[in-house]
């Protein structure tokens, strides 16, 4: 699914009112259709019995809330409006829709943070409508404004909150909250998802959001350069790839994982099965013969092997070899899980990352080692390196911004690779400036282990021959799925990590059904 930014929501409505000739009136019109109709479906009795509040900047958005107001009315709703701004500066349609509902009997109200009765009109209402900013906020809010306020108020309400186009604070390019933000429980957003609407506190903020068409072309929609898009299910099962009926082991990819050190047994083990439970025909595991033991009562389905240790407890430099070696029978290197950050063991994944030329996924302390190192990275521009780091780990290698999307966009294009930037909505940016916003996944995830499960699924759909971006971003899909699954029997305080893995059949089981 495609998501906008507020310049290119200007373009399209540019574009419909002067080259499409169609009266911005009516784009408005059905917004505030759209805005109404969605009130009274959460409205919990008839609509005679019911209060709403209307907050209105004097924007557009403004105006779109208006005219909620009007339609509101006239199906028998209590309404009261409160302008929170200038009424010398409303636009020539929020004007419009203002005599409109004058017309009807109900008064723009300006709003004023000492009247007791506005506050407690709104306090007992069943609806709060915000419609005070727009997708074109760009500035922080001033804590102690009347927008400030009205916001506050807003937020204090027990009545359903329903946020007209973008929750007012939220910033439409990022989802940073801009001072203060509106917490809605329902978004109405026109034409298509904003990207502020997915990612950063706005994910959480928007509450349910539902796109409505208020005549914008779709031809208009169609031809709009979007670099931003979400990853849904079909994207997901696009990335599984074909399995032969008559195939054998030797056809469904072979990954190397390594990783690893002392006290870290379980994130190689963890990585190494997800492998294996999500298709990959042969999964090797090089640890330090250290823990080498150890994983070899673990693994049943994947193939552990000791490497050089330094002083008994991490990878030391010497296991070069060896790796190669057992390299050059695999497809996939997935390096770093519970790898630590010695510096030999740096050494060791930096001297791989040159000589190798196969698809590398990176993790942990395969991306650490990468601090001030980042020149390594450069030089494989022409081979295939996904790297899946947490916020912590990016701060090492690269600048995180408050624009998470442009972060990642710009590492990956700057450095000819495939970043996963993991979180809340992870993202992953290909090198010609994609990115694609993850849909799927729950706080059960936010536990150690998550991410060692999510490289060892990474790599092996890589290996099974999907195309890169795609295994990154539908493994990311996969692997949230699983968890929501694992949730709705465990709860997201139970889920483990190895009930992530457990789950992967029912979430390839619903990719493949529908196929």
């Amino acid at each position: 699914m495609k998501l906008a930014a507020a310049a290119q929501m200007r373009e399209l409505d540019r574009q419909a009112i002067e080259e499409r000739h169609i009266p911005s009136i009516d784009l408005m019109e059905r917004a505030a259709a759209a805005i109404a109709q969605a009130a009274l479906d959460l409205l919990p009795e008839r609509p005679a019995k019911c209060r709403a509040a209307v907050f209105c900047g004097s924007g557009n958005n403004g105006g779109d809330g208006i005219g909620a107001a009007r339609l509101l009315f006239l199906m028998g709703v209590r309404v009261r409006v409160f302008l929170v701004g200038n009424y010398d500066r409303l636009t020539p349609d929020a004007m419009e829709e203002t005599g409109r509902l004058s017309e009807c009997g109900v008064e723009l109200e300006t709003f004023d943070p000492g009247d007791s009765s506005q506050a407690a009109w709104a306090r007992s209402s069943q609806i709060i409508i915000d419609a005070i900013f727009g997708v074109g906020l760009s500035r922080e809010i001033a804590p102690e404004s009347g927008f400030a306020a009205a916001i506050n108020l807003i937020n204090s309400c027990r009545g359903k909150v329903i946020a007209a186009d973008i929750a007012s604070g939220v910033e439409t390019d990022t989802g940073r909250v801009l001072g203060q933000a509106v917490t809605a429980d329902r978004t109405v957003t026109f034409t298509c998802q904003k990207i502020g609407q997915n990612v950063g506190d706005g994910a959480v903020l928007s509450g349910r959001v539902t796109v409505h068409d208020i005549g914008i072309p779709a031809a208009l929609l169609r031809e709009m350069p979007c670099p931003v898009q979400t990853v849904e299910a079909d994207f997901a099962r696009a990335a599984l790839p074909a399995r032969k009926p008559d195939g054998h082991k030797g056809d469904f990819g072979k990954v190397l994982v390594v990783g690893g050190s002392l006290g870290y047994t379980g994130a190689p083990y963890l990585a190494a099965s997800a492998a294996v439970r999500s298709g990959c025909g042969l999964v090797y595991l090089g640890v330090p013969e250290c823990i080498w033991q150890t994983e070899a009562a673990k693994c049943a389905c994947a193939m552990p092997f000791p490497l050089e240790s330094w002083q008994g407890r991490t990878l030391s430099r010497k296991a070069l070899s060896t790796v190669l070696g057992k390299l050059d029978r695999c497809g996939v290197l997935a390096i770093g899980p519970g790898l630590g950050r010695d510096e030999g063991t740096a050494k060791l994944v930096r001297d791989l990352l040159q000589k190798t030329e196969k698809p590398v996924v990176l993790d942990a302390g395969g991306i650490n080692a990468l601090e001030g190192h980042i020149d390594i990275l450069d030089r494989r521009w022409n081979r295939v390196t996904i790297l899946t780091p947490h916020d912590g780990e990016f701060a090492r290698i690269g600048t995180l911004t408050g624009d998470r999307v442009e972060t990642a966009r710009r590492f990956a294009r700057d450095h000819g690779c495939i970043l996963v930037l993991k979180g809340h909505r992870t993202i992953t940016a290909g090198h010609l400036g994609n990115a694609l916003v993850n849909t799927t996944g729950n706080s059960g995830l936010a536990k150690g282990g998550s991410g060692d499960v999510l490289t060892g699924l990474i790599a092996s759909l890589l290996a099974q021959g999907a195309a890169p971006v795609m295994a990154a971003a539908g493994g990311v899909w996969l692997h949230g799925r699983a968890a929501d699954i694992a949730a709705e029997t465990l709860t997201e305080y139970c889920v483990t990590p190895e009930d992530v893995i457990a789950a992967f059949p029912k979430a390839f089981s619903e990719l493949l059904r529908k196929n």
